[in-house]
């Protein structure tokens, strides 16, 4: 988990989670009985169930909710998957979305999870919480599997990016792997159809220049897609959210095809083909607003 605990007075809740119970598929069954495993193995933090009052009691049993631990908030809408984002929140003030995150502002949560709407959730981060200083657009995030961890971004928030924004995302991708990973110096690198300068489209070939003029992280230069799971590739890789998402998808289906074959051939499949198996890798963080989504 990337959360940080940020209450440390003795027997006090240490960590309150916002959890948008109604977005994603199978809702709120799902979303309720993840909330109640994890209270089981983190006693000290409160998770706060965003939904639907009635369907998310029709999920529990006396026997599930230890003193304090679970609390429902009232929402009364939903903003599903097809719908469109910011058309959806101006006309659903109430959405459970929405609603969780106001708690973040609020300060009456430290962080909000949600298997919905990725789109709506990151344009109720982006107006509810804001955007830090200097930032264009907001990334997500995530660590692709290998000997030492390493993030990739953008993988899907952004299509279009200015080489400026990827610049960002750099900056992001490398506090994010300071802050969380404690890695010291962080190497960035920038992904591209050829490891040479000149490789890339305009965008890239522009951002390659800028992040080689800067001064806050040390750049690598150029990588390309076969290099991102190998043993040395740079603690942060930086693309558009278009590059990054089917890269990202192309992967899950590489391993799901790999899987298959190995199912067929040997009747099992290793443990560590869980590494880049999108059921057991989950969650990503949301960068560059002024809270944790």
């Amino acid at each position: 988990m990337f959360f940080t605990h940020v209450l440390k007075k003795e027997g006090a809740v240490e960590m309150k989670i916002a959890l948008d119970v109604m977005g994603g598929d199978y809702s709120p069954r799902e979303q309720v009985l993840a909330a109640v495993e994890w209270q089981k193995t983190h006693e000290e933090d409160q998770i706060l169930m965003v939904g639907d009052p009635e369907q998310i009691q029709a999920e529990l049993s006396p026997d599930d909710v230890k003193e304090g631990r679970l609390k429902i908030i009232p929402a009364s809408e939903v903003i599903t998957m097809n719908e469109h984002p910011a058309a959806a929140l101006r006309s659903k003030k109430d959405a459970s979305i929405l609603v969780a995150t106001g708690l973040v502002k609020k300060g009456e949560a430290d962080a909000l999870v949600s298997c919905g709407n990725t789109g709506a959730q990151m344009a109720a981060g982006i107006l509810g919480l804001g955007r830090l200083q200097s930032i264009e657009r907001s990334p997500l995030l995530t660590e692709l599997p290998g000997k030492n961890p390493h993030a990739f971004l953008d993988i899907g928030a952004n299509v279009d990016c200015s080489s400026k924004q990827l610049l960002q995302f750099a900056i992001l991708g490398y506090a994010y792997m300071r802050a969380i990973k404690g890695i010291e110096n962080p190497r960035v690198a920038l992904l591209s159809n050829g490891t040479e300068e000149k490789k890339g489209n305009e965008v890239v070939q522009a951002a390659h220049q800028l992040m080689k003029e800067q001064t806050v992280f040390q750049f690598v230069g150029n990588v390309e897609g076969h290099d991102l799971l190998t043993d040395d590739c740079p603690e942060v890789v930086v693309c558009d959210g278009f590059c990054g998402n089917l890269i990202l998808k192309a992967l899950e289906g590489a391993m799901t095809f790999m899987g298959r074959q190995c199912y067929k051939q040997f009747g099992a499949l290793p443990d560590s083909f869980k590494e880049l198996d999108r059921n057991h890798r989950g969650g990503v963080p949301l960068l560059g607003i002024k809270g944790v989504s």
